[in-house]
């Protein structure tokens, strides 16, 4: 047993200061969130644009034969630039912002959602300084809450709250946005942030084995059915279960990733050793303790060590955080592809069908569709090469969320698994994260364009048979590329493309059976 104690020096003792509720403020600081830059940022003055004053610098894509795809695409955009938001003295945010198009507050994991399309529209108007919001609201031990008034900038939970934050995607955010702008300068200025955050999880979100818990809400995925049946209903949103949640350890697994690259980019790697070794010790846990050879799937622990049995869409974080063995990545992806499943005639549900508390109608996070998770699953589908049935799921998507959009007139909060039709319950005009389908999807999964701007490196994966492309889509800071595809009578032939850029860059052109790397030189100013 270790005996190292604390060394017996005197230190001034600092009186806890007393919070608006009335409460002690009692903090381990934190000396990374001593770093946040964003605490002492001046209140942005710009004025908002508005959509139609915007539109005509937007990507403009095109779609022979598919007009509702299109007529779905620009109305998320205007759905989006209709929740834009200034700060105020009252809130106390620093910078114009999206809001979440749910109720009178900001939220986590939706922003950082909302951001993965945005970043199409970051030349018009500065999506990703939302997350500003939620920097400058950080706690002095690192702890960043979840959902922020915009009345009065004040978190909804206190910080020990089971419910209180989460999931961790914020720096997949960011690095995302690196990715399309090079903008390393901002790099520097999150990755304290970040890093506190991370090890405010570590330090009060895990069991003693490391594993991390949530709760219901903390996780995103409020009546996903984790609880005992005996148990009143609300436990499945607010209570941990004393479960090691499969989702949360794989999101942390994620943020330590890229923690540590952003921390190599901007040479700080030293500095978060630690977490190179957590990814490694939560890496073999979970595959020695949560992964169920039998049935090829991830799946949350019970206090007993036995797994709980349900299989949840959250459970496809192991691909992006990249933790699956080679060997078992067929067996686990193939409930993707297997309709009694995840392969439902709107994919993909958030619950497998094959679940007792599976609903055909969505009822939330028990079978609706959602952008975030749909979105999240197929970036790890592209990571380890399963393209084909990336796009052919993503296809689905859209295709699906714009019928209902022809139907409705609008973009819903989540759809229905079993039947085109809105999730029940959902809310409408939620753009939001839903315009992730029409915009992100539709762009990287559909159309194929995957761009790496940092690396000036565009993929376009070339799948549909139509005459197809996108006018001003952006390529980096400065890049402006006109991309179009003439339509072909087989997946097998060449593309016919024609690009024009106003920078150089490089543009891998793929297609069924055939692959080419051609130089695009700066044509145009």
């Amino acid at each position: 047993m270790s005996t190292a104690r604390r060394q017996n020096v005197k230190v001034e003792r600092k009186l806890q200061t007393v919070s608006k509720n009335g409460y002690y403020n009692t903090y381990v600081p934190n000396a990374l969130a001593e770093e946040n830059i964003f605490l002492n940022l001046p209140m942005e003055e710009n004025e908002l644009p508005a959509y139609e004053a915007v539109r005509s610098s937007l990507p403009k894509p095109f779609w022979q034969g598919n007009d509702s795809v299109i007529d779905c695409y620009w109305k998320a955009w205007e759905l989006a630039f209709d929740h834009l938001r200034k700060p105020d003295a009252n809130n106390g945010f620093v910078a114009n912002y999206i809001d979440t198009a749910f109720n009178d507050c900001i939220f986590m994991w939706d922003t950082c959602f909302i951001l993965m399309f945005a970043k199409y529209g970051h030349r018009v108007f500065s999506f990703q300084r939302t997350l500003d919001n939620f920097y400058v609201k950080q706690h002095p031990d690192g702890f960043i809450c979840r959902q922020l008034s915009m009345t009065d900038g004040e978190d909804r939970f206190h910080r020990y709250d089971p419910t209180s934050t989460g999931p961790n995607v914020m720096a997949w955010s960011e690095w995302e946005y690196y990715g399309i702008t090079g903008d390393t300068e901002r790099l520097h200025d999150v990755f304290p942030v970040l890093a506190a955050y991370h090890r405010w999880l570590k330090a009060y979100r895990t069991w003693p084995d490391g594993t991390y818990w949530s709760s219901g809400w903390g996780a995103g995925m409020d009546n996903q059915p984790r609880m005992p049946a005996h148990m009143p209903h609300q436990a499945d949103e607010f209570y941990h279960g004393h479960l090691a949640w499969i989702d949360t350890c794989l999101q942390q697994m994620l943020s330590a990733k890229l923690i540590l690259q952003i921390a190599n980019t901007v040479g700080r790697e030293v500095e978060v050793q630690d977490l190179q070794e957590e990814r490694d010790r939560l890496a073999a846990l979970i595959n020695e303790r949560m992964w169920d050879d039998e049935t090829a799937f991830y799946y949350d622990l019970k206090p007993d060590q036995e797994w709980l049995g349900m299989k949840s869409i959250g459970a496809y974080w192991a691909l992006i955080a990249d933790v699956v063995p080679q060997e078992r990545i067929e067996r686990f992806i193939a409930h993707l592809e297997n309709p009694n499943e995840f392969n439902r005639p709107h994919r993909i549900p958030s619950l497998s069908a094959d679940d007792p508390c599976y609903r055909p109608e969505g009822d939330y996070w028990r079978g609706g569709v959602w952008m975030p998770t749909n979105y999240m699953t197929l970036r790890g589908l592209t990571l380890h090469g399963y393209d084909a049935l990336a796009h052919d799921i993503a296809l689905t998507h859209v295709m699906n969320v714009a019928e209902v959009f022809e139907h409705t007139g609008t973009i819903w909060e989540n759809y229905a698994p079993d039947r085109i039709e809105r999730g029940d319950p959902s809310k409408p005009n939620f753009v939001g994260w839903s315009g992730l389908a029409p915009i992100a999807v539709l762009f990287e999964y559909v159309f194929g364009l995957r761009a790496a701007a940092s690396g000036a490196k565009l993929v376009w994966d070339v799948r549909v048979l139509e005459e197809h492309g996108i006018e001003r889509y952006p390529f980096g800071n400065e890049g402006l590329l006109d991309l179009k595809c003439a339509a072909r009578t087989a997946a097998t032939d060449k593309p016919d493309i024609q690009v024009s850029s106003n920078v150089p860059l490089t543009l891998v052109l793929r297609w069924e059976g055939g692959e080419e790397a051609v130089r695009v030189p700066a044509s145009r100013e």
